[in-house]
C-alpha cells in the first residue's frame, strides 16, 4: 500500500474560518495524510465532517481579542511544545489560508519540503511556495481553492458547493444571538420581538445564546434558552432546525455546513467575504459607513451599521426566506 504524503495545515482563528476549510480538509485526506493545527473545537469538527485528519490543538495567543501581544503572559511552554510537535512531523507539505507572517512563521518550523501560504510583511521568506491573493472581493473560501489547486485537488465553486438534505422534515427556527464580538451582536430586544414574531405565526422557536447573555433573556422570561457548551452541543440543536437567523459568526457557517437554511445579519463585515457555504443562504447587510469594513473594532460609541437595522427590516426578508425553506405547524 503507497503511503500518503504528510501535509500540515494551520487554521487557528475562529469556527467559522474552521468550518469554511472543510472542504479543503476533506478533499486534501483524499491525497494526503493530513495534520490540522487549530482551537480544541477542531477536534468536534473532526469528528463529524473530516473523521481521517489528526487534530492538534492549540490556543494561539495572537488570537485573542484584548491585549494579543503581552508577551509575557503568553504560553511559552505551549508555543514551544507546539513548535516541537510539528517540527517532529516530517511533513512534506505544509500551508495556511491567511497572510499571516505568525502562521508562516510556524509553518518553518514544521520544515516542511513545500511551505504555501499569501505572504505579507516579508513572511515570503518563510514560504517556498508564496501565492499570490485571490481578488480582493473574493469570499475566505476563495482562497482554500487557491491552495487546493496549487496541490492538484478540485474544490466546488461556493455557488455549488453540496449540502446534505435535512431528513426528516423539521420545522423549529433556532436563533442564534451570539457572536465572537459585541459588534456584530443584533441586540437582544430585537431578537425577542422577532421570536415573538415567529411563534405567532406558529413557528417553533430556540433560542441559543452566548454564556454573557443568558442572564438578559432570563430577565424578560423567555425560557426556552441554551448556552452551548461545546461545538457537539450546538450541533445537537442544528441538527433539530429547519432553518437558522442569527449573527456573523461561527454558529451560522456552521449550520449551513450541515444543511441548515441560514438568515445572515451582517454589520461591520462584507457578506461577499463571508457569507456561509450554502445554496440557499441569505443575509441582510449593514448599514453604510465610511469604514466599513471594519472587522471588530467599531470607531464609534455602538456599531449602528447593525444596531440600526430594524426588526421590520428583518422580517420582511424573513418571513419570504421562511416561506422558502420552512412550514408552520398546524
Amino acid at each position: 500500500m503507497t503511503t500518503k504524503p504528510k501535509l500540515l495545515v494551520v487554521e487557528l482563528w475562529g469556527l467559522g474560518d474552521l468550518v469554511i476549510a472543510t472542504p479543503f480538509l476533506r478533499a486534501a485526506t483524499e491525497k494526503f495524510e493530513v495534520t490540522l493545527v487549530s482551537k480544541p473545537y477542531g477536534r468536534d469538527l473532526r469528528d463529524r465532517f473530516w473523521p481521517g485528519v489528526r487534530v492538534l490543538p492549540f490556543l494561539a495567543p495572537w488570537t485573542t481579542f484584548k491585549h494579543k501581544y503581552r508577551l509575557y503572559d503568553w504560553p511559552w511552554r505551549e508555543i514551544l511544545r507546539m513548535r516541537k510537535l510539528v517540527g517532529r512531523g516530517q511533513f512534506e507539505v505544509s500551508l495556511s489560508a491567511r497572510w499571516d507572517p505568525r502562521d508562516h512563521f510556524l509553518l518553518a518550523a514544521g520544515r516542511a519540503r513545500r511551505r504555501l501560504g499569501f505572504p505579507r510583511l516579508r513572511s515570503a521568506m518563510f514560504l517556498t511556495d508564496p501565492l499570490e491573493r485571490p481578488a480582493p472581493e473574493a469570499h475566505r473560501y476563495e482562497y482554500w481553492r487557491v491552495l487546493g489547486r496549487t496541490l492538484g485537488l478540485d474544490l466546488p465553486d461556493r455557488e455549488k458547493f453540496p449540502v446534505p438534505g435535512l431528513h426528516p422534515p423539521r420545522r423549529e427556527i433556532l436563533i442564534h444571538t451570539g457572536a465572537g464580538q459585541a459588534v456584530r451582536v443584533w441586540p437582544l430586544a430585537k431578537v425577542g420581538k422577532l421570536a415573538a414574531q415567529l411563534r405567532a405565526k406558529n413557528f417553533p422557536v430556540q433560542i441559543a445564546c452566548d454564556p454573557d447573555q443568558y442572564a438578559a433573556w432570563q430577565a424578560v422570561g423567555e425560557t426556552n434558552v441554551v448556552v452551548p457548551q461545546s461545538v457537539t452541543e450546538l450541533l445537537g440543536l442544528i441538527d433539530r432546525a429547519a432553518a437558522f437567523v442569527g449573527n456573523d459568526s461561527g454558529p451560522g457557517h456552521l449550520a449551513a455546513l450541515c444543511g441548515v437554511p441560514t438568515m445572515t445579519l451582517f454589520g461591520s463585515q462584507l457578506a461577499e467575504w463571508f457569507a456561509p457555504l450554502h445554496p440557499a443562504s441569505e443575509w441582510l447587510e449593514g448599514k453604510s459607513c465610511p469604514y466599513k469594513p471594519c472587522s471588530d473594532y467599531c470607531r464609534f460609541p455602538r456599531p449602528f451599521c447593525l444596531q440600526n437595522t430594524s426588526e421590520e427590516e428583518v422580517w420582511q426578508r424573513l418571513e419570504v426566506f421562511l416561506a422558502r425553506h420552512c412550514r408552520r405547524e398546524a
